[in-house]
């Protein structure tokens, strides 16, 4: 779905007031349209990056070592909501849910096990915690630290962007400037400690709720301007190394050539903004690093199978637009999280792009079509009026407090839905070509037992830690958090001392308060 018209027919008409060396130029220069690397694919296949987490810590690791052992590159850690949440695997409230969608972490101990046996100066660790992300990056760098690895030679890339939180994935904890002190907490820590961690703005969520391309691309920019200008007032981060190390985590769907062309138009946008904005002296600042996951909302629980196909559209389009690293869905998730076999495609669907397809053998390979170009400029032109309406409403904060953002996307995604039950948008199997099928195929199955395990898990955890050295650290964090302080050494002493998840965010509710939707907004 697109609120972009589309012509029968694109010719040099089209293209005629535009300059190849000012609108395009060459890949590895500015303004970045093709790519941003002079060689892209040709020297390097992007880094392939299967999101796994279930269960256990120890069945979490299992599945990431499978993944790295057959080509995956990162690990990039799905959690439960539980965890996302800041509660502990033993708390009642939340027993329906440990380890169901994601791994359960309530400790050190539990980030320990599932990093085991990881090199952690090899693997990138990504993850999806952002209203936490302090919490979980101070237990990565502890222990990664009793591993013998030194913050230096970690890789990693934090989801930083709380925001996406109050628009769509819900899984808000503290108020939107207490949590963006978390984020920018992390950020002045990992510029200073950890120089391969990158910074991920998450515009995946409001692209799988119902946005359209223009939103997708406009929020992340816009998202990423916002956290720039707050740490330039913060004035201990050096903006120009914070925009070089921020990563755009958009939604890729089926739509090749709007997608590619999002990806392009995102590129030119970010480097012209960035210097006319801050003007950094690092080069790599105009760069805009494009991370995508494919989207799963365009995923069907009917003849699941035929997913492989939509997947594989996805990954062509990621490649297609040069984004840097590509995380796939897998083809049942429209009805579970993914099982080997399932996640083992999506990866052989990568692998087989990137070597078979010859998507890689040059460098852009739709640039200069009359339709991608004159696509390309149509987004990052819309991009940046919708960037203009957000700043215009008082900025970042002010649209998510007032849910004028959150029903933007809304209304689109109204419109979608609406698509789709009329015919409009075509959704094979769903609305078209539908048949009556008994088609059975393994599916993941949750253990019954995991909730009565890990509350056993906790129970010894509980034990054996020294209490005194927990409520000092937990003491010291909350006395932290009143004042201006980064709160990322006092994280490091709690979590050290092996206080879990649940005390950590009960000191930081007990400071900083809850959030509380905007009336009117969902």
């Amino acid at each position: 779905y697109s609120e972009i018209p589309t012509k029968v027919l694109y010719t040099p008409v089209d293209q005629a007031g535009n300059d190849y060396l000012r609108d395009l130029g060459f890949p590895g220069e500015y303004p970045y349209v093709r790519g941003i690397a002079p060689t892209m694919y040709r020297s390097h296949i992007w880094p392939m990056s299967d999101y796994a987490g279930f269960g256990t810590p120890k069945e979490t690791a299992e599945r990431h070592r499978y993944l790295l052992a057959e080509g995956n590159t990162q690990m990039a850690i799905a959690c439960d909501l539980p965890t996302q949440l800041g509660y502990d695997a033993d708390d009642p409230a939340v027993e329906a849910e440990v380890g169901l969608i994601g791994v359960s972490l309530s400790s050190l101990r539990d980030v320990e096990e599932m990093l085991a046996e990881i090199p952690l100066d090899k693997v990138t660790i990504r993850g999806s915690t952002s209203s936490l992300v302090l919490v979980l990056w101070a237990m990565y760098t502890v222990a990664a630290e009793k591993r013998g690895y030194p913050p230096g030679q970690l890789r990693g890339d934090a989801k930083i962007d709380v925001m996406d939180e109050y628009l769509g994935r819900g899984t808000y904890i503290f108020p939107p400037e207490h949590s963006l002190r978390l984020s920018l907490d992390l950020v002045e820590y990992g510029l200073k400690n950890i120089p391969s961690l990158t910074y991920q703005i998450n515009s995946y969520t409001i692209h799988e709720q119902g946005s359209t391309v223009v939103q997708d691309g406009a929020y992340s920019i816009a998202t990423a301007l916002f956290y720039l200008e707050e740490a330039r007032k913060r004035g201990t981060i050096d903006v120009g190394e914070f925009a070089a190390r921020i990563s755009h985590h958009p939604a890729i769907h089926t739509h090749i050539f709007q997608e590619a062309a999002k990806s392009r138009a995102m590129r030119r946008l970010w480097a012209r903004l960035i210097k006319e904005r801050f003007a950094p002296s690092n080069p790599a600042a105009l760069r805009c690093v494009i991370d995508p996951n494919t989207g799963g909302s365009v995923l069907t629980a009917q003849q699941a199978e035929i997913n492989i196909v939509r997947i594989a559209l996805e990954i062509l389009a990621a490649a297609l637009g040069g984004c840097t690293v590509i995380a796939p869905c897998s083809y049942d998730e429209a009805l579970t999280i993914p099982t080997k076999k399932a996640v083992t495609m999506s990866l052989r669907a990568q692998q087989i792009i990137a070597y078979e397809s010859g998507v890689c053998d040059t460098v852009d390979p739709l640039g200069g079509s009359y339709y991608v170009e004159t696509l390309t400029d149509e987004i990052e032109k819309e991009m940046e009026a919708f960037i203009k309406k957000i700043e215009d409403r008082g900025g970042m904060l002010e649209v998510i407090r007032s849910g004028w953002l959150k029903r933007e996307v809304e209304r689109t995604a109204y419109a979608k839905q609406k698509a789709l039950e009329d015919g409009r948008l075509v959704r094979v199997g769903l609305n078209k070509f539908c048949v009556e099928e008994d088609t059975r195929f393994e599916l993941h199955r949750h253990d019954p037992e995991l909730v009565k395990r890990r509350k056993e898990e906790l129970r010894r955890l509980r034990g054996e830690r020294d209490p005194a050295a927990v409520e000092r650290a937990l003491r010291e964090l909350e006395k932290a958090a009143r004042g201006p302080e980064n709160l990322m050494p006092y994280m490091q002493e709690a979590v050290r001392h092996y206080a879990t998840i649940g005390e950590i965010t009960g000191v930081l509710k007990s400071v900083f308060g809850e959030y509380k939707p905007a009336r009117g907004s969902l």
